[in-house]
């Protein structure tokens, strides 16, 4: 096994696991050590061999590793494959590639490099030459050096820039790029540039470059303000170009008493050109593979947060089995649930659906959590605890957002349960007796209307019972044809297993849900809570 590490700026290496433990941070004592990022804590991994097998640990850093976009909480075996991501650094395991006897080096007398017929010569001796190459060889020369080294993208534009005009001797210049507004101007030495919309087009279109010698014998050109100014009297076009897609133009002019463009001018830049769009599309490519990983740890940060703000586990309930469960279809999500005890002995339990997936649910979610806990301490019949609730809301809700949502309160000793649904799915109960029943009063969703009262609904569960409350992410589950899960697949699953313990319960219903779509995860947010009358 080994790793690739890569860091923002391109530089990466090949580390091969040997010894039985590889320390990586920012102190110089690690075995890999990268004190230059900001990222990584003085002792943020490490990779331990364990009965003839790779694993990788958080050694508790304070912005956390990502494994193949997850949050990497406890140790983890490492496969061919696998992604690491720890600061800055990207890290790629793969398996180490058998060693193949490709060249067979032979014992000989006889100096083969003293031979009169070998010629012999070093990096300095070249660079040394080139005081006496031609000035497009030391242009190219210059450019590959210059261009080699790690500089943010937007200083990429300007080294660009003065390459070309030194390249090819041209008093002005610019760089244009395009972008989904259009051409954006990113580098220029010089102002009041003309640049014909016939030129412009042909060059992007038809990737192809352009010169002209003498501006003064075109009549368009010759009559425009500008080329008057700045007595403009030859300028070339060439496009930035990768293989095939071109990202940009680069423009160059000359005055009256430089010399013309030349035919070896333009091949000149439309080379540098070529080479340069190669090097802004690595930089672009870094830049965004950099803003992914660190949008990727800040989800896995917002996560966790997340996961913290949902009951670690159910309240005990004398006479009661309570157990709940959420999964997010992505690292964030908008389903809520949560338990709230009060000093009477009552329970109460919430489930919320944010519509939408993602960042945006997970922050109103978090808000909703807020509310929800100031307001049961207040006032904990349902009814009226929605009703103020949903006023909080609307009053802010975005448009277009809203939030589903059911309060129910138990109370232990009777079994009775009071609650009101806000536009939330329908409550199942499995009755002891063998029947199923729908709890389907409920009113209008949370967020839309301010002035909505809310009215108290009831039920009562007998020894047996058992409540199930859950977000459209269960029921609305679907297989490759489009068959939903449903109500009724939920209710079937549920009377199969009504005696047994409910946190086994949930955790089995989400793997049969998995396994009935025959999908590895889920396209929503999965929530369901479970409470059985003993």
């Amino acid at each position: 096994m080994e790793l690739l590490i890569s860091q923002p700026e391109g530089d990466s290496k090949t580390v091969e696991l040997k010894q039985d433990a590889i320390s990586l941070g920012r102190s110089a004592d690690n075995d890999l050590a990268y004190p230059d990022d900001p990222w990584l804590s003085r002792y943020h991994l490490r990779f331990e061999r364990r009965a003839g097998a790779w694993f990788v640990r958080d050694c508790e850093s304070r912005n956390g590793t990502m494994l193949n976009a997850k949050a990497l909480r406890e140790p983890k075996r490492l496969r061919s494959g696998d992604r690491l991501y720890a600061g800055n650094l990207t890290i790629e395991v793969q398996e180490k590639p058998a060693a193949e006897e490709v060249i067979t080096f032979v014992p000989d007398a006889r100096d083969q490099t003293r031979r009169e017929a070998t010629v012999v010569t070093s990096l300095d001796n070249v660079l040394r030459k080139t005081s006496e190459a031609g000035p497009q060889t030391k242009a190219l020369i210059r450019a590959g050096q210059e261009l080699a080294s790690h500089r943010p993208l937007e200083e990429v534009f300007s080294v660009i820039l003065n390459l070309a005009l030194s390249a090819v001797q041209a008093e002005r210049g610019v760089i244009l790029t395009l972008e989904k507004s259009g051409l954006t101007l990113r580098a220029s030495k010089g102002e009041g540039f003309t640049v014909s919309t016939a030129v412009r087009d042909r060059v992007l279109r038809e990737k192809c470059s352009l010169m002209v010698t003498d501006a003064q014998l075109d009549s368009a050109l010759r009559e425009q303000k500008s080329i008057l100014l700045h007595r403009v009297r030859s300028m070339m076009a060439a496009p930035l170009q990768t293989r095939e897609q071109v990202i940009g133009l680069i423009y160059v002019d000359n005055g009256a008493v430089i010399r013309p463009f030349s035919q070896d001018d333009l091949d000149l830049l439309t080379v540098m050109a070529n080479v340069a769009a190669i090097r802004i599309e690595h930089a672009r490519l870094a830049e965004v593979e950099q803003a992914e990983k660190l949008m990727q740890i800040e989800l896995a940060q917002a996560s966790e947060i997340q996961q913290s703000l949902l009951p670690s586990e159910a309240p005990a309930c004398s006479g009661y089995d309570v157990a709940g469960y959420n999964l997010p279809c992505q690292a964030v999500g908008g389903d809520y649930y949560d338990f709230l005890t009060y000093k009477d002995g009552r329970l109460g339990v919430v489930v919320g659906d944010v519509a939408g997936k993602g960042l945006p649910a997970a922050i109103m979610m978090s808000s909703l959590q807020a509310r929800v806990q100031m307001l049961c301490e207040t006032c904990p019949e349902p009814a009226y605890a929605v009703t103020i609730l949903n006023r909080s809301l609307a009053e802010r809700c975005p448009p277009g957002r809203f939030i589903t949502f059911l309060y129910a309160l138990l109370d232990p000793h009777t079994g009775r349960v009071e609650y009101c649904n806000a536009g939330h799915n329908y409550p199942i109960i499995i009755r002891s007796n063998g029947g199923t029943e729908q709890l389907r009063d409920g009113g209008l969703v949370l967020g839309i209307q301010e002035s909505i009262t809310y009215e108290p609904c009831e039920t009562a569960l007998a020894s047996g019972d058992l409540l199930a409350l859950y977000s459209d992410g269960v029921t609305e589950a679907r297989r490759s044809n489009g068959e939903e899960f449903g109500e009724s697949g939920l209710a079937e699953f549920l009377e199969s297993r009504s005696t047994e313990p409910c946190a086994d319960t949930v955790n089995a219903l989400a793997q049969h849900v998995r396994e009935w779509c025959a999908q590895p995860s889920f396209h929503d947010d999965f929530t369901v809570v479970l409470l059985r009358r003993l």
